[in-house]
């Protein structure tokens, strides 16, 4: 499997196509452009980046543990010790308000023998205490109490923190994190410079969304599927019903730079009139954000293995607008989310089947897609070549101390590289 898998992906990563432009290097695609040539169709990403282990764990490493991540908004921690849980692609983080006002976000990973810390999907708690040892843990990760650690005079407190999540709040409020365990993560305006200072922002009041529920839709579909499905139409027409009311389809078209995607959704004066106008940014690699004048949703694509997701979305409403203007667009967007769960699905069971390797894709159609894969094989491309030259996986979230020595982990490297049947993984 791990040779099929590495020799597909050796021949994809330049990402194959009748066009002679590198694709995956493009990052600026304004509305009314294709990086591809606008009359030749696209070979999307093979089958396997869908359902292979060894490409999700690579995704993990060169992707979830590196880029800046899309999360929820700062109006959901309204006290201190107000924490929300999120777990995604074998990671599990806490985000906590803490006393001085300031968000910070840790591993759930006591430092003791690893047992999360918080066992709850939200709530309030003044200090984090595991419940398998007694450590606990102030809301900025400092170690308060280790039980009878105390009587070792050279256990250092300080060097027993949570691991810690670098956080960022953006202009308008909204929280991204990112795992990478270096003092010095890629800047966010790498991938997101000016996303929240877009011009069709300007009557947006994002202070008066409120949160009014969550919910979570679990399935057997890759997260990348959810991602090439949110971000294309073509499929609207056929699927969608609800769609038309307050989006134009044959006007839709996206504007994407760098990390993100600015859709159009070609809003009517009419729709403008029933407070139906939408602004939708999609945030690489799995969260997006739609707002209309009632309604906010903050939707997550958080995978728990290659065929394996939860879509999760909070719901905001306008704590300005009446019942029946939010619920208007709010039942829309389940309904449709709820078909697009179905969609995926069924892509999903068949790609598992092992007899489909990949699709032809419309270079202004499906646009958003064909950008999502560049970007995931931009990612997968650059750190699949630092791991060929390091020689070994590189784990850029892992948290390694000072004082562990390097005879255990060269033992454990050496039985991974030994065995005919994982040669392959040796680079």
């Amino acid at each position: 499997m791990a040779s099929s898998v590495l020799s597909i992906a050796s021949s994809y990563l330049g990402f194959p196509s009748k066009s002679t432009v590198e694709p995956y290097k493009v990052r600026d695609v304004p509305k009314g452009a294709t990086q591809y040539d606008s009359k030749a169709t696209v070979r999307a990403l093979p089958s396997s980046w869908y359902t292979s282990s060894e490409i999700y764990a690579i995704e993990r490493r060169a992707i979830f543990s590196k880029r800046w991540l899309f999360v929820t908004q700062r109006s959901r921690f309204k006290q201190p010790g107000d924490f929300l849980r999120y777990e995604f692609a074998g990671f599990d983080v806490n985000i906590v308000l803490d006393r001085t006002g300031k968000i910070n976000a840790f591993h759930n990973v006591c430092r003791h023998r690893a047992y999360p810390v918080i066992e709850a999907k939200e709530g309030n708690k003044k200090i984090f205490s595991c419940r398998y040892h007694g450590w606990s843990y102030g809301l900025d990760g400092k170690l308060a109490k280790a039980p009878l650690f105390q009587d070792f005079p050279d256990f250092d407190k300080s060097a027993n923190g949570l691991l810690p999540v670098h956080v960022h709040i953006d202009c308008n409020n909204f929280i991204y994190i990112n795992l990478d365990a270096s003092s010095t993560p890629i800047p966010w305006s790498k991938d997101f410079d000016s996303v929240d200072r877009q011009a069709r922002f300007a009557d947006v009041t994002f202070a008066d969304y409120e949160l009014d529920h969550t919910y979570e839709m679990q399935g057997h579909y890759n997260w990348k599927l959810l991602a090439d499905n949110f971000n294309e139409c073509y499929h609207c027409k056929t699927t969608h019903v609800d769609i038309p009311t307050f989006f134009t389809i044959d006007l839709h078209d996206l504007d994407a730079k760098d990390g993100h995607m600015q859709h159009d959704s070609g809003t009517t004066e009419e729709q403008r009139r029933k407070g139906l106008s939408l602004s939708t940014t999609y945030f690489f690699p799995n969260a997006s954000m739609n707002v209309t004048p009632h309604f906010m949703m903050i939707q997550k694509f958080l995978p728990s293995s290659a065929a394996e997701s939860r879509m999760s979305y909070e719901i905001y409403r306008n704590k300005k607008s009446s019942e029946e203007d939010f619920k208007l667009i709010s039942e829309m967007y389940a309904r449709v989310m709820a078909e697009d769960k179905d969609l995926c699905a069924g892509q999903q069971k068949n790609l598992d089947a092992g007899v489909y390797e990949a699709g032809e894709l419309h270079p202004r159609w499906e646009k958003g897609p064909l950008y999502v894969q560049s970007q995931v094989r931009e990612a997968v491309t650059e750190h699949f070549e630092l791991e060929k030259k390091a020689g070994k996986q590189i784990w850029p979230a892992k948290h390694v101390p000072t004082a562990v020595g390097g005879d255990e982990e060269d033992i454990c490297a050496a039985l991974e590289r030994c065995g005919d049947d994982r040669k392959e993984l040796v680079w």
